[in-house]
C-alpha cells in the first residue's frame, strides 16, 4: 500500500502525491453524494473503446471525463478540510489516513495520561500480543435460505470501546501461568486449545501456518488470546490451559468521551438532515481503534542513484530493489527499524498500542458469539448475522448504540462462502457479495447453480483494465482466466445428505508445533492433576453409593419389622378387600392387610439385587403414617363402640 509519493530535488522536497482513498475512503461517487451533491456525480466512460488508435477521436469526451473527476475529487476535500477545521480546528493536510486523524482528534480533546495510561509495546511485547490480535467472523453455516432476516450492529466497534475494560499500565511477562487462576488474570495468554467437536460453530479462531487463513476450528491447538475470550470459551465448554503471556492491570475505557460525542453529534446531524458532517462524525468513530493495531514494521519506497542504493543495500533493513535504468534503482526498506553491521533498534509509530486493537476485536467476538451459535444463523461477517428467525423488540434499533437494526428482509439467499453471497430482499432488490477478480462475471445463476453443485468450477476470462507491473514500472491492460468455484474449502466442511447441501461443520485440526519444553510440562501436569481428581471423583462416588446401600438395606429391615409386627397384631381390617383381593391375599399367604394395596411382607425385605436409587426415607415415612392411621381408626372405633354401648343401658 502507497502512503504518499514524495519527490525532491537533492534534498528539497519538490511535491507529494497521497492517496485520498486512504483518508477518505469509499468510492468518487458515493463520497460527492454524501459530503457535495452539488457538484454533481461522477462520468461514465466505456474503457473498451479506449485504443491507441481512438485516442484522438475520444480526446474531448476524455477530456471532460477527467475534468469532472478532478472537481468532485477537490470539492469533496475541501468540503472534508472545512467541515473538520470547524468542529475541531485542525487541518486534514497534516494527516495521510482517517485512523491517524482521528488518532489527533482523540490525543488532542480526550486523552488523559494521567488517568488512563495506554503503554507502547516494545518489540517483544508488540510480536507476542499481535498473534493474538484477529479480527473480525467470518463464517458460512448454512448455503440457502427463504424468508430471512439480516442484523447489522450499530457501531460494534465504538461500542466495545464505550462499554469494556481496556489493557493498562505496563505488562508483566510471566513464563509460567500454571498455577494462576485464569479469574484472576487480565492480559494477553498463549494457551493450549482443546475444542470438542460437539461445539458446531466454534468460538476461538486460529490462524493457519501454510497460507494465513483464519478459521474457527474444533480440535487441539496452541495460540494467543485475550484473557476474556478464555473465560468465555471455558463456560461454552472449551479445555483451556494457560501457559504464558504478558498480563496487565484492568482499566476503565479511555474512550467514553470520544465515542459518546461523536455518536451524538451524528445523531444530531442525522435529525437535521446534514449528511455530509454526518459521514465525517461516522467515520472518525469506526477509524480509532484501528490506529492503535498499526503494524510498526512500515516500509519507504525510495528512487535513488546508484550512491544511496548501495547504503540502503548495506542496512539491515533492506527488503528489495528494482533496477529502473542506468544509475537509477527503486529500493524499499523498513523505515521502524534503523542500524547496520548486525545492530537493529526499534522505533515503532506514535501510539501504536496492539494490545488495544487486539482487546476490541476479542470483546467485539465475545459480542456476537450469542447470535452466532444459535441454530439459525446462516451468515455472519464481523458486525452483521443472517437469522432465520427475527430477534426480539428489546435488542433491536436503528438508533441506539450496540443494539442491532434489521438491514434487510431477505425473500431468498444463497451463503456459499465468507465474502460469497447472493440475496433477494423482500421488495426485490439483489445484493451480491463477491470477493476476487472474477466478481465481474459472477451472476446470480452462478450462484443457484454453485449451490445445486458445490464441487463445479467454470473458467471465464476477466479484463483488468489498471494492472500494475512493478517489474518494469508500468500499468497495463491485462487479460486473464480465471476459475470461479466455491471459496470456504479451506474454512469450514460442506455438509452434504441425501446429494443436498445443507449445512456445513468446522475443521478439526491438532497443531502443538509452538509448544516449548515449560508449555509441555505445564499441559503434563495439568492432566496429570485432571486424572488424579477424576480418580478420586470415582472413588468418593463409589464409596457414596455403598454408604447409599448399606443406609437402603438397614431401612428396608426396620420397615420389615414394623410391618411384621404389624401383622401380627391385628388381622382385620377397617376397609374389607374385595373378594379377589382377599383371594390374592390368600395366595401369597398374606392375612389383612391396613390398606388394600399394601406391599406384602416378602415384597418390604431389602435385598443386594435392589437398585441403589430406592427412596428409603420414603418407605420409612410411610410406614410411619400407617402406623398412625392406624391408631386413629381404632381410637374412633372404640368411642362408636362406647356410644352404642351406652344407648343399651
Amino acid at each position: 500500500m502507497i502512503y504518499e509519493i514524495a519527490v525532491y530535488s537533492g534534498k528539497r522536497l519538490l511535491f507529494r502525491f497521497r492517496d485520498s482513498l486512504l483518508l477518505l475512503p469509499g468510492s468518487l461517487n458515493s463520497l460527492a453524494n454524501n459530503l457535495c451533491p452539488e457538484l454533481g456525480s461522477k462520468g461514465s466512460i466505456s474503457f473498451d473503446d479506449v485504443r491507441p488508435e481512438t485516442l484522438n477521436s475520444m480526446k474531448d469526451s476524455l477530456i471532460e471525463y477527467m475534468k469532472q473527476d478532478i472537481i468532485l475529487l477537490g470539492g469533496i476535500l475541501l468540503k472534508f478540510q472545512n467541515l473538520y477545521f470547524n468542529a475541531y480546528q485542525d487541518d486534514i493536510v497534516k494527516k495521510i489516513t482517517t485512523p491517524s486523524l482521528a488518532l489527533s482528534l482523540f490525543r488532542n480533546k480526550y486523552y488523559d495520561d494521567k488517568k488512563s495510561s495506554i503503554h507502547i509495546p516494545n518489540m517483544n511485547e508488540d510480536r507476542f500480543i499481535r498473534r493474538g490480535y484477529y479480527g473480525g467472523h467470518t463464517d458460512a453455516y448454512i448455503p440457502y435460505g427463504e424468508d430471512l432476516y439480516y442484523y447489522d450492529v450499530n457501531s460494534l466497534y465504538p461500542f466495545i470501546m464505550k462499554e469494556c475494560p481496556m489493557p493498562g499500565g505496563v505488562p508483566v511477562w510471566y513464563s509460567d501461568l500454571e498455577n494462576r487462576n485464569l479469574d484472576e488474570m487480565f492480559g494477553f495468554i498463549e494457551a493450549y486449545i482443546e475444542c470438542p467437536k460437539s461445539i458446531k460453530k466454534p468460538f476461538l479462531p486460529y490462524r493457519e501456518r501454510k497460507n494465513g487463513t483464519l478459521i474457527f476450528p474444533t480440535g487441539t491447538f496452541i495460540g494467543v488470546y485475550y484473557s476474556e475470550e478464555l473465560k468465555f470459551a471455558r463456560s461454552i465448554g472449551y479445555t483451556r490451559i494457560p501457559l504464558n503471556g504478558y498480563l496487565f492491570e484492568k482499566m476503565e475505557s479511555p474512550f467514553i468521551g470520544y465515542v459518546n460525542d461523536l455518536f451524538e453529534s451524528r445523531s444530531k446531524a442525522k435529525k437535521e438532515g446534514n449528511n455530509a458532517i454526518s459521514f465525517v462524525y461516522k467515520l472518525l468513530m469506526n477509524s480509532l481503534y484501528g490506529r492503535f493495531g498499526i503494524n510498526p514494521e512500515s516500509t519507504i519506497t525510495e528512487i535513488c542513484d546508484q550512491s544511496r542504493r548501495n547504503i540502503l543495500f548495506r542496512m539491515d533493513d533492506f527488503i528489495n530493489e528494482i533496477y529502473i535504468k542506468e544509475d537509477l534503482y527503486m529500493v524499499t526498506y523498513l523505515s521502524n527499524v534503523v542500524g547496520g553491521g548486525g545492530y537493529t533498534s526499534y522505533n515503532p509509530p506514535k501510539m501504536a498500542a496492539v494490545q488495544i486493537s487486539a482487546a476490541i476485536t476479542a470483546s467485539a467476538r465475545i459480542y456476537m458469539y450469542p447470535y452466532i451459535s444459535r441454530e439459525d444463523c446462516y451468515y455472519t461477517d464481523t458486525d452483521s448475522i443472517v437469522l432465520g428467525n427475527p430477534l426480539p423488540e428489546e435488542v433491536v434499533s436503528s438508533s441506539v448504540l450496540g443494539k442491532l437494526k434489521l438491514e434487510d428482509k431477505i425473500e431468498k439467499g444463497y451463503f456459499l462462502a465468507p465474502k460469497c453471497y447472493h440475496y433477494t430482499t423482500d421488495s426485490s432488490e439483489e445484493v451480491l457479495k463477491y470477493k476476487g477478480t472474477a466478481k465481474k462475471v459472477i451472476t446470480s445463476k452462478w450462484f443457484e447453480e454453485q449451490y445445486t453443485d458445490p464441487t463445479r468450477t467454470k473458467t471465464e476470462e476477466v479484463t483488468s483494465f489498471f494492472r500494475p507491473d512493478w517489474k518494469n514500472i508500468d500499468i497495463k491492460k491485462n487479460v486473464s482466466t480465471v476459475t470461479l468455484r466455491t471459496l470456504n474449502n479451506n474454512k469450514r466442511v460442506n455438509l452434504i445428505e441425501n446429494g443436498v447441501w445443507v449445512g456445513s461443520d468446522p475443521i478439526n485440526i491438532y497443531d502443538l508445533q509452538c509448544l516449548n519444553k515449560i508449555g509441555r510440562d505445564i499441559i503434563y501436569n495439568f492432566k496429570r492433576k485432571k486424572t488424579l481428581l477424576e480418580n478420586e471423583n470415582k472413588k468418593i462416588t463409589l464409596s457414596t453409593r455403598k454408604n447409599e446401600d448399606d443406609s437402603q438395606k438397614n431401612g428396608k429391615k426396620d420397615e420389615d419389622k414394623v410391618n411384621t409386627v404389624k401383622g401380627k397384631n391385628k388381622r382385620w381390617t377397617m376397609f374389607p378387600d374385595s373378594d379377589s383381593d382377599k383371594d390374592e391375599d390368600k395366595d401369597k399367604g398374606n392375612s389383612d392387610t391396613m390398606y388394600p394395596d399394601s406391599d406384602s411382607d416378602s415384597d418390604t425385605i431389602a435385598s443386594d439385587t435392589d437398585p441403589p436409587d430406592v427412596d428409603v426415607d420414603n418407605k420409612i415415612h410411610r410406614t410411619l403414617v400407617s402406623a398412625c392411621l392406624y391408631i386413629s381408626f381404632l381410637y374412633l372405633y372404640l368411642i362408636s363402640y362406647m356410644g352404642r354401648y351406652t344407648n343399651c343401658k
